[in-house]
């Protein structure tokens, strides 16, 4: 495991939006979780003629594997440093789990997006929950590696900075913000940013801005990819105007698109 965030992987984090952490839970966990999601999957880990879908969506899961990955002291300091002490609320279960297999047919899901994070007039309607400039009740989305995944392998596509655009987009609609949908549709406006995607050994976490703009892909490797997205709720509200105390570094990078 290791040490703290630097003041390097702060200053990434609030200029391109993410930071990644390696061995942020252990191995260990990763195949248990697998072992565990494999016996609600439509198929068998030695089958690969039984992996008849691109993608498959389970959740939730907060068995102890589940719940050990999301709470290590190293995530739990790095919340601390990223979102403020006592701001957080600890992961109990770790949400949907989109597991994606190898497969040359289109999963139908690959659009670029910013995940939402309060509800709308109906709350079960997933694309009517809503994103606004204060990111209401989301402190981070975080990328959790159940699997190894390298760039054959389905990681998710990144928009360096695309964050800060975020913001900017978001503030004339004040509290109310935005729709996921209504969001979506207004992405392609922004400026054009660098991509990456999010590959690394199992165990490893990308903790990213909840405005971070991001897309899935089809996966062209061999092997299935599992990896979780759980969201990291607030316990209290972000700051980012007329703060007696400073800003947290997601408050510094929403400032930061709002050129405060």
């Amino acid at each position: 495991m290791q040490n703290d965030l630097t003041s390097d992987q702060i200053d990434q984090f609030i200029q391109n939006g993410f930071v990644r952490i390696d061995n942020a839970f252990a191995t260990d966990d990763a195949a248990a979780a697998r072992s565990l999601l494999w016996r609600d999957l439509p198929g068998k880990p030695d089958d690969p003629t039984t992996w008849t879908q691109p993608v498959v969506r389970l959740g939730m899961y907060d068995q102890p594997p589940f719940v050990r990955a999301a709470n290590t002291p190293v995530l739990h300091r790095a919340f601390d440093q990223l979102v403020g002490a006592g701001r957080w609320l600890p992961c109990r279960q770790l949400g949907t789990f989109p597991i994606r297999f190898p497969s040359p047919a289109d999963p139908g899901d690959t659009g670029w997006h910013v995940d939402a994070s309060f509800p709308g007039a109906d709350p079960t309607n997933f694309f009517d929950w809503r994103i606004n400039v204060r990111s209401t009740g989301r402190g981070l989305l975080m990328l959790f590696l159940f699997s190894d995944c390298t760039a054959q392998d389905a990681p998710t596509r990144l928009r360096v900075g695309s964050h800060r655009d975020v913001a900017a987009l978001l503030e004339p609609f004040g509290a109310a913000g935005l729709s996921f949908m209504e969001l979506a549709g207004k992405l392609s406006d922004l400026p054009t940013r660098p991509e990456t995607v999010a590959v690394g050994a199992a165990g490893t976490v990308y903790l990213c801005h909840p405005f971070l703009v991001h897309a899935s892909q089809p996966h062209s490797g061999t092997e299935p990819r599992f990896l979780a997205q759980p969201p990291l709720l607030l316990r209290h509200e972000l700051t980012i105007e007329a703060s007696a105390t400073g800003y947290t570094p997601v408050e510094q990078a929403i400032r930061s698109g709002l050129r405060r």
